[in-house]
């Protein structure tokens, strides 16, 4: 296209300088981090529930437990700020012998690679094998970065110098057909994610 056809507006666009806006050379768009996430924590098998209140929130543990007929039966946490709503629905979740499922918060949720960040302040001393291979994390919008680097600098700033240990990240939430050297020693869970909108 010509100087003075850019600049006047005259003239069709020829299909070389359509194809201008898509070259190679450009950067990608990025989606918006909660979009980037959201996509990518589904792709990896996890299933995702938007809850806009806290309200909400209840309601939607209340249609997992339903889901799955989870009532009258023991659940595991380590974390005192989720006993009211296991209490609520009448839980056993201290010295649990045979927990269906484990209901925690999480670090951080991490967008570029779907998965979710975790330390001993959810998990303690136990490593995911350990663990009921059911899974139920609250968190908040707020807890979702790009990169896993970001969330590491974020626990970084967090906890100043109390860093908290065994950080883990859980990428994969069903078994995969295709087994190869990517899943190796990965342990799928099947995980709820109740994120509450906090922005």
């Amino acid at each position: 296209m010509s100087l003075f056809r850019k600049i006047f507006g005259t003239g069709d666009v020829s299909g070389e300088d359509k194809q201008g806006d898509t070259s190679p050379f450009l950067p990608e768009k990025q989606l918006p981090v909660d979009e980037m996430f959201t996509f990518n924590f589904k792709k990896n098998g996890g299933k995702f529930v938007y809850c806009d209140s806290t309200t909400d929130l209840h309601e939607q543990f209340l249609n997992i437990l339903e889901e799955n007929d989870w009532f009258e039966c023991e659940a595991m946490t380590f974390e005192p700020a989720l006993y009211p709503l296991l209490d609520e629905n009448k839980l056993v979740y201290r010295n649990a012998a045979n927990p269906k499922f484990l209901i925690s918060t999480c670090e951080s949720l991490v967008a570029d690679e779907g998965s979710i960040l975790f330390s001993s302040n959810q998990f303690k001393h136990f490593k995911p094998s350990e663990l009921p291979d059911n899974m139920v994390v609250y968190a908040t919008t707020s807890q979702i970065l790009s990169s896993k680097s970001d969330c590491l600098r974020h626990i970084k700033k967090r906890y100043d110098k109390e860093y908290p240990t065994n950080i883990t990240a859980l990428k994969y939430f069903e078994k995969s057909k295709d087994e190869d050297f990517l899943h190796y020693g990965s342990v799928p869970k099947n995980l709820y994610l109740l994120l509450l909108e906090d922005l």
